[in-house]
């Protein structure tokens, strides 16, 4: 899921031990486009789920300097690295258990219930399965997480609300005159 193609699997191999030293973790990567004009795209974050323009910039610089040097791309292409996003890629295990409570639409390799998307509220992570409650239905349905080809978080407002305060938090957590009471 963090890479679709074989050609992506074989970047996110090359690339993600960069991302790591850098202090980020590669939540997907897609090289997209045909011959001549490809975009390769990829969103990252820290493994407390930050990324500010700085750490995209920094980021940047360490992959483009492995790029150059393994230069595993034919031809042109223009490097895009960025944050996820509130509505984000859930791409990992641990991304459906730390947006629990929150609404996802998954789609899966194979058919399941008679369906292969799903769309309803994380209910967190058994094992190596995702719960999810599904709309219309009392049993909270578990899906292996090695059957889902696709998943990403539904924009809603308590979503829109949970980035609002991770952003004002770590606007707090920056500012030198905050001062802490005990």
């Amino acid at each position: 899921m963090r890479g679709k193609t074989a050609e992506d699997q074989k970047l996110l191999e090359l690339l993600d031990p960069v991302a790591e030293a850098a202090g980020y973790e590669i939540v997907r990567l897609r090289l997209m486009g045909g011959e001549h004009a490809r975009r390769l795209q990829i969103m990252a974050e820290t493994p407390d789920g930050e990324m500010v323009v700085e750490d995209c910039a920094r980021l940047s610089r360490a992959i483009s300097e492995i790029m150059d040097a393994a230069d595993p791309i034919s031809g042109e292409y223009t490097l895009e690295v960025s944050s996820p996003g509130v509505d984000r890629p859930l791409t990992r295990l641990k991304d459906f258990a730390n947006y629990e409570g929150h609404e996802a639409r998954i789609e899966l390799d194979r058919v399941a219930e008679g369906r292969k998307r799903f769309r309803g509220v994380l209910a967190g992570v058994e094992d190596e399965n995702i719960a999810i409650d599904l709309e219309g239905e009392e049993a909270t349905a578990l899906v292996p997480f090695a059957w889902v080809v696709e998943a990403k978080l539904i924009l809603t407002d308590a979503l829109m609300k949970r980035g609002a305060e991770e952003r004002a938090a770590r606007l707090v957590g920056d500012d030198p005159q905050q001062e802490t009471s005990e």
